[in-house]
């Protein structure tokens, strides 16, 4: 799966509503992995609603423990810009992407997907996240919202997989992601190798 994890442009520092546009478009290569790693171990998610349920929980999952990291890099009026950015941007593309599957008006999908993130924004405000990473009981309200989602076969059984594969996988990729855009320096492009010039 490829993610944006550094700068190749060296030379100037990047804002936080740059840093969101490069972290949104990664948290949602990680969302849609999560998702199809999730199908892949058999549990059933129909394409429809269910799908895009799945997928609207995990972003706003995503989205929340970015503002996590960005708490700890930002002062608050750099920290608001980012999280506000990237709620916007994954937003945009989440509800491009149902209107043209599922049907309904972009702008009035994106603002259902705002106002879940909302909901979900003070729910998970009463769940630690530390320098050592979220507690348990932030990746197990993930997974007690995946099992609202989930038919009843699956019901229960979902819990584990998320909490325990991925959750932790998810915020180890966002996680790396985030520290290698926000490193000092951008990653120097490999020095063109030189050419030998056969002996004569």
């Amino acid at each position: 799966m490829r993610i944006k994890s550094n700068w190749y442009k060296a030379g100037r520092e990047h804002t936080p509503g740059e840093l969101a546009g490069a972290v949104a478009f990664n948290i949602t290569r990680i969302a849609d992995n999560a998702l199809k790693n999730t199908r892949k171990a058999k549990f059933e998610v129909a394409i429809g609603p269910q799908y895009f349920a799945f997928l609207r929980e995990f972003l706003v999952f995503l989205i929340l423990v970015a503002d996590r990291l960005a708490y700890r890099q930002f002062a608050s009026d750099a920290r608001v810009e980012f999280t506000s950015a990237l709620a916007n941007h994954v937003g945009a593309t989440y509800a491009e992407n149902e209107s043209r599957l599922m049907g309904g008006e972009p702008g009035a999908c994106k603002q259902q997907f705002i106002d879940a993130l909302n909901m979900r924004a003070g729910e998970y405000a009463e769940f630690d996240y530390t320098e050592s990473g979220p507690e348990y009981a932030f990746m197990r309200y993930l997974a007690f919202c995946m099992n609202q989602i989930m038919d009843e076969k699956d019901s229960g059984w979902i819990i584990d997989q998320i909490i325990s594969i991925e959750a932790p996988n998810a915020i180890d990729m966002l996680e790396g992601n985030f520290k290698g855009l926000i490193a000092e320096k951008p990653e120097k492009t490999r020095p063109a190798r030189k050419r030998l010039t056969p002996a004569t």
